[in-house]
């Protein structure tokens, strides 16, 4: 297996890129939020990668960070959930986004991204729960104590971006009175 690949960067088209390694060029398809992070062409990069072997083809899947690539190697062990779709999540948000996603049950944040329904945002959600490691001070509330924080600060008319914001102010331990507090001080100052 090809776990770690080092070469030039010599063509950039999302979602692919081509890297030259001794003078085999490897075509490596990677979510936007590494692709937004590579050098310039010509340029050396270090991407870890991920193997997949199908019948009519062997493809390469790259990513800057590890937790990147854990994310895309949990994603692929759900039923239903393949590259291609893994990839579309990886694109559509961040790995610590998808942390706090998980860790809030938040099904309507998932169903944003292109090829998710209902259905299978549900199952991410279930079969993704506690396996992300998130560095977020959100993954330390309790998820019901986060979930209720974030509701009612929706119901307050706050955006979801906001709310989300919000929360990651609020330390970890607090009951959930003084967690809305926290958060309404905290988008108060913005």
């Amino acid at each position: 297996m090809i776990g770690r690949i080092t070469g030039i960067l010599i063509e950039k088209n999302p979602p692919y890129l081509l890297l030259d390694c001794n003078g085999i060029g490897y075509e490596i398809n990677v979510p936007m939020s590494t692709f937004y992070n590579l050098p310039h062409t010509g340029d050396t990069v270090v991407l870890l990668t991920q193997l997949i072997v199908r019948e009519d083809a062997h493809l390469l899947y790259g990513f800057l960070t590890r937790l990147e690539q854990q994310a895309f190697r949990e994603l692929l062990k759900i039923s239903g959930i393949g590259a291609r779709i893994a990839l579309a999540i990886l694109s559509g948000m961040s790995v610590s986004d998808l942390a706090q996603t998980v860790t809030l049950q938040n099904t309507a944040r998932l169903t944003r991204v292109p090829g998710i329904g209902q259905k299978i945002a549900e199952r991410l959600l279930l079969e993704l729960k506690g396996k992300l490691d998130s560095k977020t001070s959100t993954a330390a509330l309790s998820a019901d104590c986060a979930s209720d924080i974030l509701h009612a600060l929706l119901s307050l008319g706050y955006s979801e971006k906001e709310a989300l914001a919000a929360i990651k102010n609020v330390p970890s331990g607090m009951s959930i009175s003084d967690g809305i507090k926290c958060a309404l001080r905290a988008l108060s100052k913005v």
